[in-house]
């Protein structure tokens, strides 16, 4: 079989590209297509891919305005050729899914959102932009809805990260998807021991849609200690509204990291993710997490077994959260099985087992026997 792996844009090593490199591992000799791609920014095994970029790749400073260049990301995807190759999996947050392939071609695409400022964050994306541009920015809008449907049905079948995923797929789309979540790297902390220190821990993006400071504001009013570690555009903002209690780093190591996450007590999630990597990262660390209740996280953390739940978005619902968590005891070794079955194994496993039904072929990997999700996991949303 010939085979040909679409990624939006490789630029980094976050949670799509985790997915992407899975896929590489899973699919040695498969050829790799992206609209961008900022050599050395991927991990060795993308790397060492056979990789085509299009023509957005030799815009001006692509890499760094590739969102601005979102327009053109349409006409780039279907500008790959890919009649020739068997099997096609596309790994989509944006346009890899929207690729052309032919009637004998299968394609699977493992869709990780669908394109949120298309849907359900339109007017939170675009709520501020100047008024006499709206005009432009709805027409634009449409047309990529409208796209964004009708390359959704080129696909042949879908994978989600999450239920919460799958249902947008379903609301947007009205396809079917099955859930497999994405790989989590359970295997970092080794060995470590876990010896809880006084202070909870938070491990993300520092940007607005991440509520971090809801976490900045209970650990102020409860004099709680709080660690954020993160970068990026609200670090200023977030800095001036922490109190003595709270502290930000945005220069750590991963062996930095490693340590600061097996010696919290707790781990704080706010935000509301597709799946959310992080706090899965502290569950295989052995860390009980309090996440807010929406999202990915209502599928990762079992309440009152691998950490509690917040219901409201505000600091003060949070310290109550904060209060109930403390008075709870733990298990530390059941929250750390529970993250490792989220590990790569078993998602290559999902992904392998899957693609055989679909094809009816055996494809030979070289992986661990799976590891079972809790039972709380539903396969297929409806």
């Amino acid at each position: 079989m010939k085979i040909a792996i679409v990624h939006d844009w490789i630029l980094g090593m976050r949670g799509g590209e985790k997915v992407l490199e899975a896929l590489c591992e899973l699919f040695p000799d498969a050829d790799l297509f992206t609209l961008i791609h900022k050599k050395g920014s991927g991990s060795e095994i993308i790397e060492k891919r056979n990789i085509h970029t299009s023509f957005m790749n030799r815009l001006p400073f692509a890499t760094k305005l590739y969102k601005h260049y979102n327009i053109f990301s349409p006409f780039a995807i279907e500008q790959f050729d890919l009649s020739e190759y068997d099997l096609v999996i596309s790994s989509s947050h944006q346009a890899a899914k929207g690729v052309i392939t032919g009637p004998d071609t299968l394609h699977i695409s493992y869709i990780h959102t669908p394109v949120r400022y298309y849907w359900d964050q339109y007017y939170e994306y675009f709520s501020r932009w100047p008024r006499i541009i709206k005009p432009f920015i709805a027409l634009v809008g449409t047309f990529f809805r409208m796209w964004d449907i009708s390359n959704t049905n080129r696909v042949d079948h879908i994978f989600a990260n999450s239920q919460f995923v799958a249902r947008r797929i379903k609301k947007f789309y009205n396809r079917e998807s099955e859930v497999i979540y994405p790989p989590v790297n359970t295997t970092r902390f080794g060995k470590i021991p876990h010896i809880a220190d006084d202070y909870y821990i938070m491990v993300s993006a520092l940007t607005p849609n991440k509520k971090i400071d809801i976490a900045i504001e209970a650990c102020n009013m409860s004099k709680r200690k709080l660690k954020i570690i993160g970068k990026g555009m609200d670090e200023g903002l977030l800095k001036k509204m922490a109190g003595s209690t709270v502290e930000i780093l945005t220069n750590i190591n991963d062996e930095e990291l490693d340590s600061l996450y097996t010696k919290a007590k707790g781990f704080i999630f706010t935000s509301v993710e597709d799946f959310g990597i992080a706090p899965v990262e502290a569950m295989a660390a052995g860390i009980p997490v309090i996440a807010y209740a929406k999202g990915g996280a209502l599928e990762t953390v079992i309440n009152g077994k691998t950490g509690i739940f917040f219901h409201e978005p505000s600091p003060q619902n949070l310290i109550d959260a904060l209060t109930r968590f403390e008075q709870m005891k733990w298990n530390r070794q059941e929250i750390k099985e529970h993250g490792a079955s989220f590990a790569k194994e078993r998602f290559m496993n999902e992904v392998a087992s899957a693609i055989n039904r679909y094809l009816g072929y055996d494809i030979k990997v070289q992986i661990q026997e799976p590891v079972l999700i809790s039972q709380q996991r539903k396969h297929t949303a409806s």
